[in-house]
Parts: structure tokens; sequence; C-alpha cells
């Protein structure tokens, strides 16, 4: 039997490592340059008021308002069954821009939902399920376990767009076709065991998020039965270890 040509000729060898290596390079995304945070324009409606939860509903004995911000926690004592959220009472957010301040602890995770559902299904483990877009809340600084990702909660999609993703989701799955920041920039970007400032924009299908004033991800959804529009805004607190998260300076403002 013949030897396969790649094995009989070490310059034959050679060069094919070389164009893999170059198709290989190609394939990633080109690290475009910085893009800033809109700056805040008027007309932003404040969502919390900075003394009760007046307004929201979620499992009282997991959230309350603590010097001023919203607080929530689970406990070995009160522990989360299953996913459980906060949710906004004021209206539905489809074209929007939200600004948010959080910080959080390592030991789990967190989240903002927005164009997502309440579901109220008997066989939900609580009153409080929410399902959609959900903007990933971690105290971490190591891509892609990072703060500001999509995830599809409750839903078939998993981690729709990462941090650092200018990317399209088609009916045949994701497309990148550009990266926003890389793992040096985001660990100077971030500020771990602080607050950290959110930026949210949805206009039609898509989506950007900024993180404490820049863009980290920049994302189209195209899937024409998976896409969301519009839906409620809520605030999570994730099963499994004990955990906390607050949030403050919610504000909200329609875009047309």
């Amino acid at each position: 039997m013949s030897r396969p040509w790649f094995r009989s000729s070490p310059l034959l060898r050679a060069v094919a490592l070389f164009v893999l290596a170059l198709s290989t390079a190609a394939a990633e995304p080109v690290l475009e340059a910085p893009v800033a945070a809109p700056a805040e324009e008027a007309g932003m409606v404040r969502l919390f008021n900075g003394r009760d939860l007046d307004g929201w509903s979620g499992d009282p004995r997991l959230w309350s308002v603590r010097d001023g911000v919203i607080h929530g926690e689970t406990t070995a004592a009160a522990p989360a069954e299953g996913n459980t959220f906060l949710l906004w009472q004021g209206g539905v957010t489809e074209n929007f821009e939200l600004r948010i301040s959080f910080r959080c602890t390592a030991d789990n995770n967190s989240g903002i939902q927005y164009r997502s559902r309440h579901i109220t299904e008997p066989t939900e483990r609580n009153a409080w399920v929410v399902r959609g877009y959900q903007h990933e809340l971690r105290n971490e600084s190591t891509l892609p376990n990072v703060a500001g990702f999509i995830y599809d909660e409750g839903g078939k999609r998993g981690r729709i767009c990462l941090v650092g993703e200018r990317a399209r989701w088609t009916g045949a799955g994701k497309v990148v076709d550009a990266g926003l920041i890389d793992q040096a920039d985001y660990a100077k970007l971030f500020r771990v065991d602080d607050w950290n400032d959110v930026v949210i924009r949805a206009e039609a299908n898509r989506i950007r998020h900024f993180m404490n004033g820049r863009l980290t991800l920049d994302f189209t959804d195209e899937d024409p039965s998976l896409a969301l529009r519009s839906g409620i805004l809520a605030l999570q607190l994730h099963a499994g270890k004990p955990m906390w998260a607050e949030f403050r300076d919610l504000r909200i403002r329609e875009l047309p």
C-alpha cells in the first residue's frame, strides 16, 4: 500500500501545515476598534424608588431593599427552588435602552432578563419563573464565563452570543462576524467585587450590551422562529449555591 502523500514528502507536508495554519487564522474574527457606550439621553424612567419593591414581584423570602439598593439573596436556610426572578410590573420591553448597575458574589451567577415571558404553569418550581433573553451577570473576569453574554434562559440555544462577539443567529445557527474585546481588555474593564455599569440596547432584532462604557457584544437575531421582539424585564437569583446580587440605578428609555 502506498503511503499518504503528506507522509511521503517533508516539503509537501510543511506546505500543507502552513496552509492549514493560514486557514485557521483566517477563521478567527477580526478584533474591531473599541466602541463607547452612547451618552445617556433625557427621558430615562426610574424603575426603582430606592425604598421598597413597589412595582416589582418576587419571592419575599429572597428579595429586599438594603441601603437603598435591590438585594437578592439565597442561603442554606432559604434556597431558591429553581431559578427565580424579581419581575418588573411596569410594562414590557420591546425597543429600549436599559441602564443598571450591579454587583454580586462569585459563588453563583445572576442575570437581567428582557423580552422574556413569565411562566405560570403549576408544574413550575416557583411562581416567578421567566424565560427568554438574559444578560448574564457574574463576578468573574476570565472569558467566556463573564458578565454580559446572552443566555437563552429556559430555551434551547444556551449561550446565544458571547462577550466579545459581533454575531448573527440565522436559521442555520450562529455566525461570528467580528471580535469586540479580548481577554486582556475585559480583565481591565470589569470591576471584580465592585459595582459595574450595564447598558442594554435592543432595537428590532439587534441587541447590544455595554459594560462600564464599552461595547462588549453586538447580536442580531435573524432566526424567524426563535427571535424575541418583546417581553418582560426581570432580575435573577440562580438556583444552587447560596449567593447574593444587588442592583441600583435602574432606568429605562423606550426607543422608536
